[in-house]
């Protein structure tokens, strides 16, 4: 509040209670009642002066800023808004832990403890790649549904976004996340413990609907999401989970998926592995079994007390960690 609505303030105080003083005889004969709104007024006054004063000299005591003296920029010539020149720390950062640079396999973190809010900017949604990033026209990026359906059918990116989207906002976070102090605590910031999870609002069509246009015949149990990437990266999914809250993404945020993201189109499986959320999707293949691929035998398979390998487990259980401050933090 500046100094002129305090003074407004203060007038208005006084002069309300003038008036519900000269209005009310039976107030203004009760000495009480009457005492009571002299101290009012009283206040009111003092209250409004001792504001007016300190305003006065805080004002003169304040330096008037080189902002306040120049002319600002125009418009900038980039047709697309990106962060302040100050704000340059806060970016993504990869790591240089078991990573394969020769195959591109390679994952960079988001800065949790800059991260203010819930959502995380499109610029700084973690990335995990198995093969590189793949750059996909949309114009010429087909989705297939095959297999143990009825109608095998095939989609362009318009025709998927002529149906009925909707949005939802949820967490995605790597299966490895953490794994750089798996072996023993060498990181100094939660960025780079746990840097592999970001929070978006997804925007896409569902599974169901398109699933259900197929036509599933009854013994129709997995279905095997495969991307469009280098590594042909590919997940079993239980047929339960597709039908249940499975999106076929193309946006995050209000716009367009990065390219790193999965750009123009990705799976998304709310709650689960990241892996499973396969990027750059390029079909959905319905069988009465899981395929046991790589993904699912030699990677993201968890060793057991008694020597034997979990596969499909799937679901990411919670985690508790301190955000901010952050070791590394001025």
């Amino acid at each position: 509040m500046n100094n002129a609505d305090k003074l407004k303030q203060s007038q208005t105080v006084v002069k309300a209670a003038s008036k519900e003083l000269s209005a009310n005889s039976s107030i203004s004969h009760n000495p009480k009642r009457r005492a009571l709104l002299g101290r009012t007024l009283a206040y009111a006054g003092a209250a409004g002066a001792a504001g007016l004063g300190a305003g006065n000299a805080l004002a003169q005591s304040l330096p008037i800023p080189e902002s306040n003296r120049t002319m600002g920029r125009t418009i900038p010539p980039e047709d697309y808004g990106m962060p302040s020149k100050y704000e340059g720390k806060v970016k993504r950062r990869r790591t240089d832990v078991f990573v394969n640079r020769q195959n591109f396999s390679d994952w960079s973190m988001t800065p949790l403890a800059q991260q203010l809010g819930t959502v995380t900017p499109n610029g700084l949604i973690f990335e995990r790649h198995h093969n590189g990033i793949p750059d996909i026209n949309p114009d010429h990026h087909k989705f297939v549904i095959h297999g143990l359906v009825h109608q095998p059918l095939e989609f362009s990116m318009s025709d998927l976004m002529k149906y009925p989207s909707v949005s939802k906002f949820h967490f995605m976070e790597c299966s490895g996340n953490g794994l750089t102090d798996w072996l023993k605590p060498s990181s100094k910031t939660v960025q780079q413990t746990h840097g592999l999870l970001s929070a978006a609002q997804w925007t896409g069509v569902p599974v169901s609907t398109l699933l259900d246009e197929a036509g599933l015949l009854k013994e129709a149990k997995w279905g095997l999401a495969e991307g469009a990437d280098g590594s042909a990266h590919a997940r079993s999914i239980p047929i339960q989970k597709l039908l249940d809250d499975a999106l076929l993404v193309y946006a995050s945020n209000g716009e367009m998926l990065r390219p790193e993201n999965g750009y123009p189109l990705r799976l998304f499986i709310p709650g689960w592995e990241g892996n499973v959320s396969v990027k750059w999707i390029r079909r959905i293949k319905l069988g009465d079994e899981p395929w046991h691929i790589r993904s699912e035998t030699a990677r993201y398979t968890d060793p057991m007390p008694d020597g034997k390998w979990r596969q499909f487990s799937m679901e990411m259980e919670a985690k508790s960690v301190v955000t901010s401050p952050s070791g590394g933090m001025n």
